[in-house]
């Protein structure tokens, strides 16, 4: 099979929003390569099939082809995630400062609560608010009628908007209750943890049963914060080192030990940012190592 430039050229400028789209659909990087393959071989079997009529708009003809790629392999997802040990968390993507206009729409948190919708919702939910596709734009993609989207976007915000209401974080603040937790989290502080997060804080983290990590969401501010001063203490002698990066669109902590990431920690402020209420913990080695160096 010979792919002229064009069409390689094509599905490189492409790349990245296929990428985007995907990855907010399975939250998994190894995943989300593993769809922009099987999209890649399809594009390049289309483009090079014998008398074959040019393709009038790429990117559509890519979206469309990705998306419904990605739900496709949902069912053997959704098997693995099944037998996963511990909480599951999305794998951690350094996206730098510079990220798109919504970066909520790949945070940490509203990853977690997308996790609760059907693939279907998921599709829908990320292609109008997060891409800001249109309800007949999605049907074509779908292969579903308009109003079966216009029902399906429904849901899906309502049951979004119930777990996750929608508001704005101060990036800025967001990064110094981040440096001080950390700082008191490895400096043993309880009292300053317990001032820091809200009495209903949860704690994920996410082992993978590769690393040492509870088993089940942790809940309650003296709960969360006993769990969090027990994992420092053990870490308090090594050679830790803390380094800030911008990860899923979130100001955050990535711990290192002798250059090696072995945690990536993000916090979910408060509606007011006066609190955490959410901590979202990846240390499973096979999740972080997109996290090594900046973007």
């Amino acid at each position: 099979m010979t792919v002229d430039d064009t069409a390689v050229e094509a599905f490189a400028a492409h790349r990245e929003l296929l990428f985007s789209v995907v990855y907010n659909l399975l939250g998994s990087v190894a995943d989300t390569e593993d769809v922009l393959q099987d999209a890649w071989l399809a594009w390049a079997a289309r483009c090079s099939a014998p008398g074959a009529a040019e393709i009038g708009n790429p990117r559509a003809y890519l979206v469309r082809v990705a998306v419904n790629t990605a739900l496709a392999r949902q069912s053997s997802v959704h098997r693995r995630r099944e037998t996963y040990v511990g909480p599951w968390l999305p794998e951690p993507v350094v996206t730098g400062d510079d990220t798109a206009e919504r970066v909520e729409a790949v945070s940490m948190a509203l990853l977690v609560v997308l996790e609760t919708l059907t693939p279907l919702e998921r599709a829908v939910f990320v292609l109008n608010e997060v891409f800001g596709y249109a309800h007949a734009e999605i049907a074509e993609i779908l292969e579903r009628s308009p109003s079966a989207v216009r029902q399906l976007a429904h849901r899906a915000r309502e049951h979004v908007r119930a777990r996750r209401p929608r508001y704005s974080t101060d990036r800025r603040l967001q990064r110094r209750v981040t440096e001080r937790f950390i700082a008191a989290a490895l400096g043993g502080d309880l009292a300053a943890l317990l001032e820091l997060l809200a009495p209903d804080v949860v704690l994920w983290s996410d082992g993978g049963g590769k690393a040492r990590s509870a088993l089940r969401p942790v809940r309650g501010r003296g709960n969360v914060a006993r769990v969090i001063a027990g994992v420092a203490a053990r870490r308090v002698a090594e050679d830790v080192d803390v380094r800030y990066r911008t990860v899923n669109g979130d100001p955050s902590a990535v711990l290192f030990d002798h250059d090696a990431p072995f945690a990536v920690m993000v916090l979910d402020l408060s509606e007011d940012g006066s609190t955490v209420a959410g901590v979202y913990t990846v240390l499973n080695p096979d999740k972080l190592n997109g996290v090594t160096e900046d973007p």
